[in-house]
């Protein structure tokens, strides 16, 4: 007899991994049944720490597990066939050679964004497309970035206020567990192929979205920085472009005249806020950076590579299972559980950013009319 919770197995205990299965714990309709990988480092022994009920994701692996002290309740086919949903973080290119598993046991899979569209068929963002994912065999929830840019795209696309969108990516250079190993030092390396593959990504949630990216890398660890310039249909000021993002989900304004004037910055504000890993599932705008001419508007916000698909996941598990068939009811859900907000700092915040700021020299943008909302 099926569960009322859904059961979810989490395979790769990695970055997404480890995020995903404390996630799905603090869901009341979800029961995580176990997580599945295959290397014993400190990150599964914290799995085991949690209480995580602990699986090899393949067999051969289970005696280096064992030996390692990790206690091991069965293979990946045992966690398999004891679950609805898997959530698969396994590296990219790993984690489609799991998808014959999965099918053989009846398992619906989520995957993440290093795997190609065409795995799933499905690329989610669950502000922009939760409906058409219910009951799906399968979707891929989709990178940090392209989460982010389809979030902040989606929130004039979808008012029909977008007419093209053009973004730079600066990414970070590697993640911080990892930096020893192949961190960039004094130099910064721009993709050379435009768009970068994030435009198109962007386009497999949002049809129609005419966008393109420019990316590369710099010498840091602290999540990316992304500037979007957004043609709009009609004149957009700050105030409205303002609005607009408050009313959006899972996007949260900071100011750099509160100190918040640089990636470490909003990620020390993380860990004051006490969020667990310093996380920050929020896309975070510069609300002292907003602009319009009156034919764009301009932003520039800070993407959470470690943290902000996490949410994602978690709506995704609900909408394959069908078991929320209304979208923001499940984000609301997701949201409260894991403490998102729109306002970081909603205790002394000032009612709004002055009039003119971020309204580039010279422009009239300010001054159009707009259109009632």
């Amino acid at each position: 007899m099926k569960s009322a919770k859904v059961r979810v197995a989490v395979n790769g205990y990695g970055v997404i991994g480890k995020r995903v299965a404390d996630a799905v714990s603090a869901q009341d309709d979800m029961e995580l049944v176990g997580v599945a990988d295959v290397v014993p480092d400190y990150r599964i022994r914290v799995a085991v720490e949690r209480g995580y009920p602990v699986y090899a994701s393949l067999p051969e692996r289970s005696g280096e597990l064992q030996a390692a002290g990790v206690p091991v309740a069965g293979t990946l086919q045992d966690l398999l066939a004891q679950v609805d949903v898997v959530v698969d973080c396994a590296p990219k290119r790993v984690a489609a050679a799991n998808q014959a598993a999965y099918q053989a046991a009846g398992v619906k899979p989520i995957w993440q964004g290093g795997e190609k569209h065409e795995l799933a068929g499905y690329s989610f963002v669950a502000q922009v497309n939760y409906e058409g994912a219910l009951n799906r065999d399968s979707a891929r929830v989709v990178s940090c970035n392209t989460t982010a840019l389809s979030r902040i795209s989606h929130a004039l696309h979808g008012r029909g206020l977008a007419r093209r969108v053009r973004a730079v990516l600066m990414r970070r250079a590697t993640d911080p567990w990892e930096s020893h190993r192949n961190g960039m030092i004094n130099t910064a390396t721009p993709e050379t192929k435009v768009p970068s593959h994030q435009g198109p990504d962007a386009q497999t949630v949002i049809p129609g979205l005419d966008i393109t990216t420019l990316a590369g890398a710099g010498p840091y660890n602290l999540s990316h920085l992304h500037f979007a310039m957004i043609e709009t249909t009609r004149p957009v000021d700050v105030e409205e472009l303002r609005a607009i993002l408050l009313e959006t989900p899972r996007v949260a304004l900071v100011r750099a005249a509160d100190g918040l004037e640089a990636l470490n910055s909003v990620m020390e504000l993380m860990r004051d806020l006490r969020r667990p890993r310093g996380d920050m599932w929020e896309v975070a705008v510069w609300e002292d950076a907003l602009a319009s001419d009156g034919r764009e508007v301009y932003l520039t916000f800070q993407v959470h590579n470690e943290a902000i698909v996490i949410p994602e996941n978690v709506d995704c598990i609900r909408a394959l299972s069908g078991t929320e068939p209304d979208a923001a009811r499940s984000i609301a859900k997701t949201d409260a559980s894991l403490g998102i907000t729109r306002h970081f700092l909603p205790s002394s915040r000032p009612p709004r950013v002055t009039p003119g700021q971020g309204t580039p020299a010279g422009s009239k943008g300010a001054e159009e009319p707009t259109a009632p909302r």
